[in-house]
């Protein structure tokens, strides 16, 4: 896509911000249209190897001029004809002056514009893979580095039972695997839309072929292997159903939703000073308050990932909204629905993938929070050892209770730290001794199987993904802004 320019015109910013210049190719009109072009020569091809009248030359003539499309003359036809499709038509039988009796032979305008939909979100779809592979891979080497750290496990915001870094890593972790494995099942089922006709029914190509249905339907499966797919749907209308843009845009809102709830929690991990996101030696966090750190790149993620999650509701409408075999209120909204949906998926992944290349865990932070509600926690174990040391079960809960309520105040009515722990060594009714108390209080007793947990998932579940595509690893990326 050419780049604009002019400042007085708006531009994307999804494309000048935010999405690499992979994806924008994608959905670029050189992309667009250069496919359109191919796929009129697949089918010319296969018109012409099963015995239409189509020589050699004609085809030798449309592949030496795939790519050099006369835009400015496109543009021109498009605004007499109101048609985009019989504008390109015409500006290719222009360059292609031999062809131009036998391009779109037999074709609808759903020909060009909903396989080339397919291809495009496919390829999309196979970049978005590669990119989720190197997020896995970031946020495994994060889980597994700091499997064995605890820290405070929160439920409701609130401190909740030890977990370590690791585990709450593979939380995160565990969601972009599903995101993966759905995405994984719709690319790997997507399927050309094919030579169906106007209204699907193939008795364009039926007649062309003198009422040969072999041969029309060879014609099919020609075209869909030549331009790199099995099959293609066994059914359609003018198009294809658009049940499948549901599914496809359904995936990489579920992207979305996992990126935001991981970004979510990251900037209040941030806000607890717990954890940051990487922050550049020049970087400026406030234009007023120069000493902010505000977590920039988790914010731009939850923001794009909000737009991506409503734009896949308006797939859903259109599906439920199509008449019969078609109608052109899909058109403008699949203009921008499906390519900016991909743009933003693509642009909410790389950041992740800066983020997690980057992310500062600050352990003594995360000890000193855990040394204000360990105490508390650790109560009914110091209950339980001193019961084993011959005291009463219940004298004991009253002594804890009654401690512990001391030092709750000291904290909350004084704003002081958490003393429980010296008011149960100093006390005379514990029958433990210091080194018994510290050792019960020892954070990594308190985390259950959390470190076995993240060796386990990443083992069975993301290091089969890793190996098999390891010579895709190794993006780096580079915010534009």
């Amino acid at each position: 896509m050419v780049q604009i320019k002019d400042h007085s015109i708006y531009s994307n910013p999804l494309i000048t911000r935010y999405a690499s210049k992979e994806m924008s190719y994608l959905f670029s009109d050189n992309k667009k249209f250069s496919t359109w072009r191919q796929l009129w020569i697949a089918l010319a091809k296969s018109q012409k190897e099963l015995g239409l009248q189509i020589s050699d030359d004609q085809i030798d003539q449309m592949e030496k001029h795939v790519n050099d499309i006369d835009f400015q003359l496109a543009s021109e036809k498009e605004k007499e004809f109101r048609h985009d499709v019989m504008a390109h038509v015409h500006t290719y039988g222009t360059q292609c002056p031999l062809a131009k009796p036998i391009i779109h032979l037999g074709a609808t305008s759903a020909y060009v514009g909903d396989n080339t939909d397919i291809i495009q979100m496919k390829e999309a779809l196979s970049l978005i893979q590669v990119k989720m592979i190197n997020l896995m891979d970031k946020m495994a080497a994060f889980s597994t580095k700091y499997k064995d750290m605890p820290t405070l496990g929160f439920t409701h915001f609130q401190p909740a039972q030890l977990t370590t870094v690791g585990k709450r890593g593979t939380l995160w972790l565990q969601d972009i695997y599903f995101d993966y494995e759905d995405l994984k099942y719709v690319q790997e089922g997507l399927k050309l839309r094919g030579v169906k006709g106007t209204t699907g029914t193939q008795a364009s190509f039926l007649n062309l072929f003198e009422g040969d249905h072999e041969k029309v339907k060879t014609l099919d499966q020609k075209i869909a292997e030549i331009m790199g797919f099995e099959s293609s749907y066994d059914v359609s209308g003018q198009t294809y159903s658009r049940k499948v843009d549901v599914k496809v845009t359904q995936v990489l809102s579920g992207i979305g939703q996992s990126l935001h709830k991981i970004t979510n929690d990251i900037r209040l991990l941030q806000s607890l000073k717990e954890i940051e996101e990487p922050f550049e030696k020049q970087q400026i966090g406030s234009s007023a308050m120069a000493y902010k750190r505000n977590p920039m790149r988790s914010e731009r993620i939850a923001s794009l990932a909000r737009f991506m999650i409503n734009l896949a509701h308006s797939t859903e409408d259109t599906i439920s909204t199509q008449w019969f075999e078609r109608t052109l209120d899909d058109s403008a909204n699949k203009r921008l629905t499906i390519p900016q949906v991909f743009l933003a998926c693509d642009a909410i992944i790389e950041i992740a993938i800066n983020v997690f290349d980057g992310l500062v865990v600050n352990e003594k932070v995360i000890m000193k929070h855990i040394d204000e509600e360990l105490p508390f926690m650790a109560t009914e174990n110091i209950i339980m050892e001193s019961v084993k040391k011959g005291a009463d079960r219940q004298d004991m809960h009253e002594v804890i209770r009654t401690l512990s309520m001391e030092a709750a105040a000291q904290v909350k009515q004084k704003g002081l730290e958490n003393d429980l722990i010296q008011r149960m060594i100093q006390s005379n009714d514990i029958p433990l001794s210091d080194d018994e108390i510290y050792h019960i209080m020892d954070p990594k007793k308190f985390i259950g199987r959390s470190s076995e947990q993240v060796v386990d998932f990443i083992q069975s579940k993301i290091n089969p993904i890793l190996s098999e595509h390891k010579n895709q690893l190794g993006i780096q990326v580079n915010l534009k802004v």
